[in-house]
């Protein structure tokens, strides 16, 4: 995909959003650097997933990510002679040990996520790895005194001496004259090593080993001779159990080793769960679906909405309540291929490209988009755009010849796969002659067979939806009442600049507005009446379209709901059958569960004709329907 078209419509934007919905931070990295992809099986798989994921979550609940890290780089690491970190060792266990929880879940949706089956077969249960490292490490990357039995036995010894030495000390601290001979009371440490602060002038009065002096020289830092050894001790015991952990850091770091292909595996893997749950998560947040991929090219989009201004309005609510974003119906490759959109300024010509544009890279990515069901959008190879000033001040290019030369490299590098989206097309020339180069790329766009949508204020282009039979247009909405645009975009009607009402509302008089539409082109006016005339018959085809589709909508929800209801019996019926024969099957000693005791009890003597069955709770023995015993729980 074109990284200038990911730049033009702020993908990076989205994949920041959707960062913010991952819940470890393997999926965030995953949700950082997606890329929309072109395989059109790919990417239905990836749309099924979150479907699927979806629907268990309403029922059960999204994968279970809590202690998931990205230990990928620790695991690479391994690969090197010397050994992993506690900490990171602690990571690899936190992370491996949530293994077996998503191995639970996936295990417990297999049926109802069979999309994921994939996916589940490439996460292993690695438990058995953290139960390991958890043995000689806590969670906090400490290394555990039981970690071997000869790490055990010396820090006992450490501990041992230690507590001899402070005995040696706290006998000569209790000496009388001690006490004004040191700068504060008490030992210090210096390198592993109990050492007294003596205060300088007191030099020569403690027999021992100077260390060091303090940087004013008013103190000095000395061992006491009969400590020395039992400091030695110490200090040997700390190489010995410096050595011994690193034996045991070198044994995690070979397990780790050894299985780092099963490791990396399942770490990948775990990172696209929670990247497809992300996915789910944003969706039911901003109200999207997953569309319908059509093979034959056709994009239909109902009521979509662009998704950074759903974020947008959603920051800068006042009071509490969103800003309302005008959603906008488009299709293209159906009854038409290219799109001409016109009409005032900031009335939304220029957000209804990016809209579609955005909304075709997540659906490739695999990510609902805000739309109405129903909607559907191809796969394109390539998505090619032309939106804003690319004037080159490098190249002394003027804006029409940068705009040109985008337009010209967007034509050589389509094809029928391809979507183009082009912003005040024939804009920043002579208008005539920006019209003749409109029409031309109008044409090469039908040639080429590509999917295009293009904006413009030229009125002749205006013209070539009435000569072209795969050129539609379309108009973004302007009331001249309060002369705001209102955003609506409608198809099948070109739109105007409405410059003329705008002047007469301003203030104009009414003489100068005359006198300017006496200046139009007849050509101009010749078109207004051709769009006129069949304006009445297109805005009702068009509201057919949206009767018909809405028809449609509502018929695929009931027979969703009635193939969901459908569902539900027969597991209901499937349930019951298999209760009766349990309860058929019912002798003494068996064990049931009785529903208004909320406990399980055993079967003393089953009564079918009554309809009863005498059960024993503990110390009670009573009679309860049978419609109230349930098969135990394992």
């Amino acid at each position: 995909m074109n990284e200038i078209t990911l730049v033009k419509l702020e993908f990076q934007q989205v994949r920041e959003i959707l960062a913010g919905y991952c819940a470890s931070s393997l999926g965030k990295r995953l949700a950082l650097t997606m890329r929309p992809v072109t395989g059109v099986q790919v990417v239905r798989n990836w749309l099924q997933q979150v479907r699927e994921m979806a629907a268990v979550a309403e029922q059960h609940r999204l994968p279970p990510m809590a202690g998931v890290y990205d230990i990928r780089d620790y695991v690479r690491a391994a690969a090197f002679p010397a050994p992993l970190e506690p900490e990171h060792l602690a990571q690899i266990a936190e992370t491996l040990g949530a293994t077996g929880h998503l191995r639970d879940y996936l295990d417990e949706v297999r049926e109802k996520a069979p999309s994921l089956q994939k996916l589940s077969d490439q996460i292993r249960n690695l438990t058995g790895i953290a139960d390991e490292i958890r043995k000689a490490i806590d969670e906090r990357g400490a290394i555990r005194d039981y970690a071997s039995a000869r790490l055990q036995s010396i820090r006992r010894a450490i501990v041992d001496s230690r507590e001899k030495a402070k005995v040696v000390f706290e006998r000569l601290l209790r000496q009388g004259t001690m006490t004004k001979m040191l700068q504060y009371g008490g030992a210090t440490f210096h390198n592993d090593r109990m050492v007294l602060p003596l205060k300088s002038e007191y030099r020569g009065r403690v027999q021992g080993i100077i260390h060091r002096t303090s940087d004013s020289g008013a103190t000095l830092f000395v061992e006491p001779a009969e400590s020395v050894e039992l400091n030695n001790t110490v200090i040997r015991l700390r190489e010995d159990e410096s050595k011994e952990i690193t034996r045991i850091l070198q044994a995690l770091t070979q397990i780790v080793r050894e299985n780092a292909p099963a490791i990396q595996g399942t770490v990948r893997a775990i990172g696209v769960l929670d990247l497809i749950s992300a996915k789910c998560r944003y969706a039911k947040k901003r109200g999207c679906v997953s569309p319908e991929i059509d093979d034959g090219m056709v994009l239909r989009l109902h009521s979509a909405r662009h998704p950074l201004l759903i974020e947008l309005f959603d920051r800068t609510a006042d009071g509490g309540t969103s800003r309302e974003i005008v959603p906008i119906d488009v299709r293209l490759g159906d009854d038409f291929d290219v799109l001409v959109i016109t009409g005032p300024n900031t009335g939304g010509k220029t957000v209804t490209l990016k809209t579609v544009g955005l909304l075709a890279l997540m659906t490739q990515c695999g990510i609902p988009i805000p739309v109405e069901m129903g909607s559907r959008m191809p796969v394109f190879d390539d998505i090619r755009i032309d939106i804003g000033d690319e004037q080159s001040l490098q190249q002394s290019l003027s804006t029409f010849s940068s705009h040109l030369a985008t337009i010209l490299d967007i034509l050589q590098h389509s094809h029928a796969r391809t979507l183009v989206l082009i912003d005040e097309l024939g804009a920043g020339t002579d208008p005539d002659e920006g019209a003749a180069i409109g029409r031309a790329t109008l044409a090469e766009l039908l040639t080429i067979g590509a999917k295009a949508i293009v904006t413009t204020h030229l009125s002749a282009l205006k013209a070539v939806a009435f000569t072209s039979a795969r050129i539609d247009n379309g108009a973004v909405e302007f009331d001249p009442e309060t002369l705001r645009p209102t955003y609506h975009l409608r198809l099948g009607e070109p739109g105007n600049s409405n410059a003329l009402i705008i002047a007469k509302r301003l203030g104009m008089p009414a003489r100068l507005v005359q006198m300017a539409k006496g200046f139009l082109d007849d050509r101009s006016g010749i078109l207004t009446k051709a769009i006129e005339g069949t304006l009445h018959s297109r805005r009702e085809a068009e509201e057919a379209r949206k009767v018909a589709h809405q028809a449609a909508l509502e018929a695929q929800q009931r027979s969703e709901k009635f193939e969901h209801e459908t569902e539900e019996l027969r597991k209901t019926q499937e349930s019951f059958e298999r209760w009766t024969s349990w309860i058929n099957a019912l002798k003494p000693g068996d064990p049931v569960f009785v529903r208004s005791l909320k406990r399980p009890a055993k079967v003393v003597r089953m009564q079918l004709h009554k309809q009863m069955a005498l059960v024993s709770a503990g110390a009670l023995d009573l009679e309860v329907p049978i419609r109230d015993i349930q098969i135990p729980t394992e």
